[in-house]
């Protein structure tokens, strides 16, 4: 493939809800510009961007994957985007790699989640878009009635538009030119026609500026042509140039903006990492400023490291194709750089700038999970960890209190595949099991309970005596000496207040973390010789077991803050569902554009399958996000439970 000017390349990312036809527009286009030879098709598995063997056996787009085609002296750089919503990560990636995107629209289904959720990245990145309208080839289906949804849904810049362009234009089309340009409002409103010129450039601004979004339509399963929509794209859509300014942060950390352009300093945004089993490692970036050469020394701001650039190539799938360089707007990759992340910039050590990070989705779903062999556990925390440069929207958390390895993602489909990707390319089988709470122990009450240490086996022995009360306390910990007449030496207290402390880690009741406990050492004996520092830490963890026990104890479980995000047709069953798991409903805020936000509270147990709940309730609709709130007194029943099943595990 030749080298093209900054001008002549299209970035243009493929969005749409699974199953919409995003890789099978692809697979037409490719055919017809000579790319191959014979059409692929995802049911077969032979399709250019659904080349990953997981992608073959699911039936369905994983990851993103770059597709250039040459069209009339023209390059675009096809950005294929996976449709189900846990991979929303993929989707952010592509769209700071876009100047512009095509929603792919299944005529017999008509506007989805997944239409919704491509519509309102664009909006939120500001990316000038085309619906495409597909699947017509069923006869209950018909054009008109999937645009009038697409207008009720996203509203009258939603228009018909049909290539190539003439006089003969819808009037939605001339209202929308008009509004582009003053000259063009007047003239309209005398009643004028408008002239090609001004019907290309009114359309063209209209397009760039999020005022027009174009609806096409194409039967491409049947063999109809793809060129009416590369036209589109090659002749309304933003070059590279003229996309809008990128927000970052110079040397100094001060906020800059930079226009892309051919002159200058290099500098390239890093959108996605593929861990390629053979090649290791490959980075693909898009040249933001200057010209990317092979070989050269290029900077690292985040790792603030140097990268020796091997070769550059251009990718049409699995397909490496070696390039030289590349100009200010076009997309490449390079394999085995050390340092680089997604998300990094690479620039000119002499013009340094730092480009807004990759926005990563929250998990939502936890699992825990552990390598199904014990000796694998050290294999799989580093095939994790490679694929988390591949995806890092999901993330590995290790619970120090539960001693469990979680696992987060967007959803079960997501995390699925990277358990699969894990056995496939790295050799360890993981499996999942129940996910444990970090409750915590604390008291009600007071006691006040000896703690008596007495050994004697020949030779020295060990002793210690402590009286200590115990007292709920709105501290963590709270520690005091009320002694009198040298019962206890002012030497051993510290033994005393570090044996209390230890104990704190592992209560009682269930073995948790106990907190919000006053302790106060008042009395005790000591021996001249026998007595030593060990011997009343013993004493305090005796007391401390004794005292808790008797100072009516209770298991408190987490509570959690969420701000769930539903359409309004949902919020009744929303809410009923949130009473079932023991939460309660805080407030609403209703939503511009339509929507509730709920605030809420409910307990961690009751939440471990809640973004698989909520999605299902809503058809995919609802959204939240949770946060950690407060400590609550468990239900007697739930801690009895809690307290058998400790007892049960300390037993084996």
């Amino acid at each position: 493939m030749k080298g093209y000017s900054s001008e002549n390349i299209r970035n243009i990312a493929l969005l749409g809800h699974g199953g919409c036809g995003k890789t099978t527009f692809l697979e037409a286009v490719l055919f017809e510009t000579g790319v191959t030879k014979k059409q692929g098709k995802v049911e077969e598995g032979n399709t250019v961007s659904d080349y990953d063997k997981m992608e073959i056996e699911k039936g369905y787009s994983i990851n993103t994957s770059i597709i250039p085609v040459e069209y009339k002296n023209t390059k675009i750089n096809f950005i294929d985007t996976p449709g189900y919503f846990d991979f929303v990560g993929e989707v952010n990636a592509a769209l700071r790699a876009a100047e512009a995107a095509v929603i792919m629209v299944d005529a017999g289904s008509g506007v989805q989640v997944g239409t919704e959720a491509a519509w309102k990245a664009c909006e939120r990145y500001g990316t000038p878009r085309f619906f495409v309208v597909n699947k017509r080839d069923k006869d209950e289906v018909d054009f008109d009635t999937t645009l009038a949804a697409l207008q009720a849904k996203f509203g009258t810049k939603v228009v018909p538009l049909s290539w190539p362009l003439s006089a003969d234009i819808d009037d939605s089309i001339k209202e929308a030119i008009a509004e582009s340009d003053e000259a063009l409002m007047e003239k309209y409103f005398e009643g004028e026609e408008f002239t090609e010129d001004e019907i290309k450039s009114g359309i063209v601004k209209g397009i760039s500026e999020g005022n027009i979004v174009p609806v096409c339509t194409t039967l491409f399963q049947m063999g109809q042509k793809t060129e009416g929509i590369l036209d589109l794209l090659v002749g309304c859509t933003p070059n590279p140039l003229e996309h809008g300014t990128y927000k970052g942060t110079n040397e100094k950390g001060e906020e800059i903006e930079k226009k892309a352009s051919k002159d200058g300093a290099v500098s390239a945004f890093v959108f996605k990492t593929i861990a390629d089993p053979f090649v290791g490692k490959i980075s693909v970036m898009k040249v933001i400023t200057g010209k990317l050469e092979s070989g050269a020394d290029i900077y690292n701001v985040r790792a603030q490291k140097s990268e020796r650039l091997g070769k550059l190539f251009l990718l049409r799938g699995k397909e490496q194709i070696e390039v030289p360089s590349a100009e200010a707007g076009d997309i490449v990759a390079v394999a085995k750089l050390q340092y680089t992340q997604s998300g990094d910039t690479l620039c000119d050590k002499n013009d340094v700038v730092s480009y807004q990070a990759l926005e990563v989705p929250s998990p939502t779903y936890f699992v825990a999970i552990t390598a199904a062999d014990k000796n694998d556990e050290e294999k799989m925390g580093t095939g994790l960890a490679r694929l988390r440069e591949e995806d890092p929207s999901f993330v590995i958390e290790r619970n120090t209190e539960t001693r469990q390895t979680l696992m987060g993602g967007q959803g079960d489909i997501q995390l699925g595949i990277i358990s699969s990707k894990l056995k496939d390319r790295f050799g360890v089988s993981i499996k999942t099991v129940p996910q444990k709470i970090a409750y915590r122990e604390t008291i009600k009450g007071t006691s006040d309970v000896q703690g008596k240490h007495k050994k004697q086996s020949g030779g020295s022995g060990q002793y210690g005596d402590v009286w200590i009360r115990f007292s709920p306390s709105q501290q963590e910990f709270e520690f005091e000496e009320d002694l009198f007449g040298g019962s206890v030496p002012k030497n051993y207290v510290p033994a005393v207040e570090k044996g209390l402390l230890e104990c704190m880690d592992r209560g009682p009741l269930a073995g948790c973390k106990c907190v919000n406990i006053k302790a106060v050492l008042h009395d005790g004996s000591y021996h001249e010789v026998d007595s030593n520092e060990v011997s009343f830490k013993i004493a305090a963890s005796l007391a401390f077991k004794k005292g808790i026990v008797e100072a009516n104890p209770c298991l408190l479980e987490p509570i959690m803050h969420l701000d769930i995000t539903v359409p309004d047709d949902y919020t009744g069953a929303v809410m009923g569902d949130m009473n079932k798991r023991r939460g309660r409903i805080l407030g609403m805020e209703p939503q511009m554009g339509g929507g509730q936000k709920l605030m809420a509270e409910a307990p961690q147990s009751e939440l471990f399958d809640y973004a698989l709940v909520l999605r299902s309730m809503t058809q995919g609709r609802g959204q939240f996000t949770m946060s950690f709130e407060r400590y609550e007194e468990l239900p007697k029943q739930l801690a009895d439970k809690v307290i058998a099943e400790h007892a049960a595990e300390e037993e084996k």
